[in-house]
């Protein structure tokens, strides 16, 4: 690429990074004239207009056509900040619009490659009314089940941040660019400039991924094979067991059920045997709780050949204690997934959660959750980020869902933080997980039992793997 920097490079660069020799297509839309010097008769308008033109080769800020990346066809969509520093006015506008029509009519993905400023204020309101037409072009492709994914590169600001950047399904970015709904000269003079950048974006939950330059065709090849569109996937097949814990715990594990030493001697006799079921509620537990259990990093892992992680909330947090995104397995089939990793899920997770089940549902695509929490944070910090209101969200998600989900819990089963991402009808579980109503120790403490009671307690709660199949909550126990 001619640009030393890919995050500068000019729209037709960024366009052959990713279609390569497949070459692009480029499509323009029906001529619509500007009034001498704009709408608003902006002294010099139409001469600044000629020296962008004659500097960039572009005839406006945006170019859009067909095209090839990787083995995807898609509508491409790309800024040209050379023109008026990528700004967006009547016919950037036109472009725009005309690019989501070509999406919408041709049902082909929509990938926008943004570097803007902003709105023009040579055309005043009119450009800024421009912003309006993008949002309802990309409500009516979100409508058709059409995917839209943004690249976005340096500098995206403004309104074109705020519509093709940040309204697009997956935000992926190019190290070094500048993200931010304010401009550089519009901050105020403190302002943090790694709030505005595309690690600071990712940080906070607002950017899927900051993606080197060399990785982005095939990064975006992936995603386009992933959100489709398709038509009648079959459901998320139940992930296979994994082997179990094969060494005796220390003397010391903690299980928060019996005593360590029990609890070790409880562990040690079920290794030689990792499909046996647990006799008690509190070997139950133990086992739930042991470190050395398969998590969902693993059971990621066998069942995807390539992973897309969807990041972050977009209200400006992440949980990493909640993995979700899009995977393709073995035989190209795509699966979106949202995996508890065994730590108290945060708003955050739960808002992520809900995010991508509602992007699969309106894409097709099937929905695979594994389940294992001790149950939803519930410190202050918490509160006041709606817990309440996050984890109603994703049971909302959950119940709307028109494509098929798949749970497998495969750990800890805590309460209503857990059950917030269980399939009510399709929801199987391994022979090292439990689920309960309430943790063991909690409801012995409601009930002012002493701590030497809590194994009883866990029994009387049946909260074991065959305990929860015979309440007709499992359908399945897996291994």
């Amino acid at each position: 690429m001619p640009d030393e920097n890919p995050a500068r490079a000019t729209a037709r660069e960024a366009i052959a990074l990713l279609t390569g020799a497949t070459g692009f297509t480029e499509h323009r839309p029906p001529p619509h004239p500007l009034p001498p010097d704009g709408p608003l008769g902006w002294a010099g308008y139409d001469a600044a207009r000629e020296r962008a033109s004659a500097r960039t080769g572009e005839e406006e800020s945006v170019v859009y056509g067909t095209g090839v990346v990787g083995d995807r066809a898609c509508v491409l969509l790309s800024f040209e900040f050379g023109f008026l520093g990528g700004s967006l006015g009547r016919q950037t506008g036109d472009r725009l619009a005309a690019a989501y029509e070509l999406a919408l009519t041709r049902r082909l993905p929509l990938l926008a490659l943004v570097a803007t400023g902003g709105s023009r204020m040579q055309e005043g309101m009119v450009a800024l009314t421009q912003l309006q037409r993008v949002a309802a072009a990309a409500t009516r492709l979100r409508a058709a089940g059409l995917p839209q994914i943004a690249v976005v590169r340096d500098p995206t600001t403004g309104g074109g941040w705020a519509t093709v950047g940040a309204g697009a399904d997956v935000v992926l970015a190019l190290p070094g660019a500048q993200v931010g709904f304010a401009g550089s000269r519009v901050r105020p003079p403190d302002a943090d400039p790694y709030a505005y950048s595309a690690k600071g974006q990712f940080a906070a939950g607002q950017v899927d991924a900051v993606v080197p330059a060399d990785e982005l065709a095939a990064t975006v090849t992936h995603w386009l094979r992933a959100l489709g569109p398709h038509e009648d996937l079959p459901a998320a097949p139940v992930p296979r067991a994994l082997p179990g814990a094969e060494a005796e715990p220390t003397a010391g594990t903690r299980t928060g059920v019996g005593t360590p030493s029990a609890a070790g001697a409880e562990s040690a006799a079920g290794r030689d045997s990792a499909a046996r079921l647990p006799e008690t509620g509190r070997e139950a537990v133990a086992r739930a709780r042991d470190p050395r259990r398969p998590r969902a990093e693993a059971y990621l892992a066998d069942y995807f050949t390539v992973r897309l992680p969807l990041h972050g909330d977009r209200s400006g947090s992440t949980d990493p204690g909640l993995l979700c995104g899009l995977g393709l397995r073995a035989d190209g089939q795509p699966v979106a997934y949202v995996a508890q990793c065994g730590t108290p899920t945060r708003p955050a997770g739960y808002r992520a959660a809900a995010r991508t089940i509602r992007l699969a549902d309106r894409l097709g695509v099937p929905v695979l959750t594994l389940v294992d929490t001790p149950g939803a944070a519930n410190d202050a910090e918490a509160e006041r980020a709606g817990a309440g209101a996050a984890i109603a969200d994703t049971f909302a998600a959950i119940a709307a869902a028109r494509v098929a989900v798949t749970t497998l819990v495969i750990g800890e089963g805590g309460s209503g933080g857990a059950l917030a991402l269980a399939a009510p009808d399709n929801t199987h579980v391994t022979v090292d997980s439990y689920f309960s109503v309430i943790a063991p120790e909690l409801a012995a403490a409601i009930l002012k039992r002493p701590p030497s009671e809590t194994g009883a307690t866990a029994d009387q709660l049946r909260l074991r793997p065959q305990d929860l199949v015979d309440l007709g909550f499992a359908r399945s126990i897996v291994g």
